[in-house]
């Protein structure tokens, strides 16, 4: 399960004029086209399977740059950090000393975190349809064109101002639920912020 969070983990949300009105395609394609800079508080669970209530939580907090740049933090239970400088994808676990790393192009359209970072990456790599009004929210449903991307659908709710919640289907039938809080439009980020450097004595895998 900690492998599965590691993908998924990645993210959204938005802050945009003239949503009240707007469908939930509408919604997502201002959040992608308008907001170029965010963060945002995450909850995450990890469901085995449809009528779970429960699952594992993990908290922690997400930035993002456009195009292509992220910062993907876990904080609890377990630290974790995922971070993309535009053309390397890095994955630290500091309970195992080990950092992944990873060309972007062998990641982007096939992760949530990264697809909503990128300008484009939506249309080239997801069917995407309207999902109706539900609890409150517009959603929109993602399928992958490819069927090697791990996952059956992305759905993503919207309220009137922001991308509120974010659900993802995998092949084995586990859904990752995804919800942001405290969203910040347009911050200021330190010139490291999607800079990563593999800490002394840890594992680098390629």
């Amino acid at each position: 399960m900690k492998q599965w969070k590691l993908w998924f983990g990645v993210i959204l949300w938005m802050g945009s004029m003239g949503w009240a009105s707007a469908s939930g395609l509408d919604r997502l394609h201002a959040f992608l086209r308008d907001t170029r800079r965010g963060e945002a508080q995450f909850e995450q669970r990890n469901l085995k399977g449809q009528g779970d209530t429960g699952g594992t939580v993990s908290r922690g907090v997400f930035l993002f740059s456009r195009p292509g740049k992220f910062r993907w933090e876990y904080r609890s239970p377990y630290p974790q950090t995922l971070v993309a400088d535009g053309q390397t994808l890095w994955i630290w676990d500091p309970d195992l000393q080990q950092v992944t790393r990873k060309k972007m192009s062998q990641s982007l359209g096939s992760t949530p975190a990264a697809l909503l970072a990128g300008d484009d990456a939506l249309e080239k790599g997801y069917v995407v349809t309207e999902g109706g009004e539900s609890e409150g929210l517009e959603w929109v449903m993602a399928k992958p064109k490819s069927t090697e991307s791990g996952f059956e659908w992305v759905k993503m709710g919207f309220t009137d101002q922001a991308l509120a919640r974010m659900e993802l289907r995998d092949s084995f039938g586990h859904t990752l639920s995804i919800v942001f809080t405290q969203f910040e439009k347009d911050p200021k980020f330190t010139p490291d912020t999607f800079h990563f450097t593999p800490p002394p004595g840890a594992d680098v895998i390629q």
